[in-house]
């Protein structure tokens, strides 16, 4: 069995950190919040994410609040996203991959309906044998997420072969979660310190994040 690569899309396969921290700042601005730099978002992202809300307001949202917080990020992020691309080198690494024998699926949290035609866009649909996005409430963890994507594509796909590439801290916990592999890439929602605290893989490109994918499920 070869190895199975789960990619995450936001800040990873699509490179939209941009518009993601400028919807961010139209959410903080609801509520008060003073806006955030790109790193200073780096460094306090977290998920799930109405935890990370909490720590910025210094107490818990209320559920208006949250639909408040959440109805304007994506309205501005829906506004920007058609200015992002991919990440460099990304459409060739999936090519290459698939060319090369193995599989590789797409898992993200953005929601599901809104996901699919942004992927077919890009022409690499068919580089995937699964993408899945969010289905239900924003908010949680991607470990639930992940272990069913993972049941659904099993026995093709085993969890001890498979490796999770993302940009945040809850990818590798996820991917840890169940049984499965983890190289965490720097370009998308937390920082490199950030990153390292989890104790998988750290890189500073997609290349590095395959070459090491292949090593660790080998």
């Amino acid at each position: 069995m070869r190895t199975h690569i789960v990619w995450d899309w936001n800040g990873t396969l699509f490179h939209d950190m941009e518009a993601v921290l400028e919807a961010s700042n139209a959410a903080f601005a609801t509520m008060g919040i003073a806006p955030m730099t790109l790193q200073q978002y780096r460094e306090s992202y977290e998920i799930p994410i109405p935890r990370f809300y909490e720590r910025l307001l210094g107490r818990s949202p209320s559920s208006a609040e949250w639909e408040q917080l959440d109805g304007a990020f994506h309205d501005r992020y829906t506004e920007l996203r058609g200015r992002c691309g991919l990440t460099e080198g990304a459409h060739g690494l999936l090519r290459e991959w698939q060319s090369a024998g193995n599989t590789q699926s797409l898992l993200s949290m953005y929601e599901h309906e809104q996901l699919l035609p942004v992927v077919d866009a890009f022409g690499i649909t068919q580089h995937f044998v699964r993408v899945d996005g969010r289905v239900g409430d924003a908010g949680g963890r991607k470990a639930g997420f992940l272990a069913r994507h993972l049941a659904v594509l099993a026995p093709q796909v085993e969890p001890r072969r498979t490796v999770l590439i993302g940009d945040a801290a809850d990818d590798a916990l996820a991917a840890l979660e169940s049984g499965a592999h983890a190289v965490l890439y720097t370009g998308g929602s937390n920082s490199r310190s950030r990153l390292e605290k989890v104790g998988v893989p750290v890189v500073d490109t997609l290349a590095a994040a395959v070459e090491l994918a292949a090593d660790l499920a080998a």
